[in-house]
């Protein structure tokens, strides 16, 4: 008798379906959510474009949405917003192979609890260093700073106010822009 596998990896997320949905790996498990809504994408494009204002005109990091795998052990493959990626040799033909300096995600009704659970205590105990929040329902980012294995929150900005991250020397995200 042949025994079904219990623990996937990233061979098994290469063998998904095609069929417009997420799928991503943490801690073995495998997540499955819906395409995003065009809030969510407004939403992200809009950030990312200040991201990328910030991080790739000043050659420290290179911007990235989903999706994209983003490759964090062997049991752990994620497709979050928005990532940035400080190390170029992170990129690879498979996606971004190990730990990214920033990781973004979006909240929705099916990624809220998840996203505040599961992946932010998952990217604490894998070693990324920021993680930011985005709550298009009250129109709030979080951006939290990991502090040994655990996230402390370092901002909690709302509209309209301008979020200045001290961790990122000059780096101000536009937070009307963003809900606009």
């Amino acid at each position: 008798m042949i025994g079904l596998k219990q623990t996937l990896d990233y061979s098994d997320l290469a063998n998904t379906p095609d069929d417009g949905k997420r799928y991503e790996i943490v801690e073995g498990n495998l997540l499955v959510t819906p395409s995003p809504t065009p809030l969510h994408q407004r939403i992200s494009k809009r950030l990312q474009r200040q991201l990328e204002e910030y991080f790739e005109t000043r050659s420290i990091g290179e911007v990235f949405d989903a999706p994209v795998d983003v490759i964090l052990t062997f049991h752990d493959v994620v497709a979050p917003d928005l990532v940035v990626v400080a190390d170029p040799k992170q990129i690879t033909k498979r996606g971004i192979e190990g730990i990214p300096l920033l990781v973004v995600e979006i909240l929705s009704s099916s990624t809220r609890d998840r996203d505040r659970t599961v992946k932010a205590s998952r990217y604490a105990e894998v070693g990324i260093l920021h993680y930011w929040i985005v709550d298009p329902d009250v129109q709030r980012i979080e951006c939290y700073r990991l502090q040994a294995t655990t996230y402390t929150l370092l901002i909690d900005s709302t509209s309209p106010a301008r979020l200045i991250h001290p961790d990122f020397p000059d780096l101000q995200i536009d937070l009307a822009t963003i809900w606009a």
